[in-house]
């Protein structure tokens, strides 16, 4: 199918259909008229959820119901929908004589349909808790979990050490971007983890996620 392109701008006023618009090697040329998560929050499908400066404990010594993930979700098995996961965010507080905390990896489990802990995930439209099927489930415990996390890939968020300073250093915060290439199927759970036991260290930060319902 051949579509009639217009090379180079156009002077069409607002109120008529201009037409599509292409470049001199027959590329088509768009803009972005919102910011990139902007459709997926007006339609009301973007939650998330995190904590702020609480003690770094979670580590992969236990990958059980006791597991606290650092940042995490679970999509209950009920759930309609799949949580694709869109973008993560850490900060690092480390106080005076902080212990190494090693490296930071995310871990998931599936077929998980009893998990009686979890909070409800911040709407990015509305402004409150309310609308998500998904659990948030930053720094509480998997109770409930019914299959042991496995650990699946490093995180590329920022793993800071500070071991025997004499004064502690500046919180160091990092983003790690999935753009939806990580898919949280119902009875699904991610977690982000450390893999040195660190309750010295505080960290902060916040899960991205869009919900889809499954077609």
């Amino acid at each position: 199918m051949l579509l009639n392109t217009q090379v180079g701008p156009t002077k069409s006023a607002s109120t008529s259909q201009p037409p599509l618009r292409s470049g001199i090697l027959g590329d088509a040329i768009v803009s972005e008229l919102h910011g990139r998560f902007y459709e997926q929050a007006f339609q009301g499908n973007l939650y998330s959820n995190g904590t702020t400066a609480t003690a770094l404990t979670a580590n992969t010594i236990t990958l059980t119901a006791t597991t606290t993930p650092i940042l995490g979700v679970w999509n209950p098995l009920s759930s309609t929908s799949n949580l694709v996961i869109l973008q993560a965010q850490l900060q690092l507080s480390p106080p005076v004589s902080a212990a190494a905390m090693g490296t930071l990896v995310w871990a998931t489990s599936i077929n998980n349909a009893v998990i009686s802990t979890g909070t409800a995930p911040f709407s990015r439209k509305t402004l409150t808790s309310t609308g998500a099927q998904g659990k948030g489930m930053a720094f509480v415990a998997l109770t409930g979990l019914t299959n042991n996390l496995v650990i699946q890939f490093t995180s590329q968020l920022p793993a800071q050490t500070l071991a025997g300073a004499a004064t502690a250093s500046a919180p160091y915060a990092g983003v790690e971007n999935f753009d939806g290439s990580l898919i949280i199927p119902p009875g699904g759970v991610l977690a982000l983890l450390n893999t040195v036991s660190n309750t010295t260290m505080l960290a902060g930060g916040n899960l991205l996620w869009e919900e889809v319902p499954i077609s």
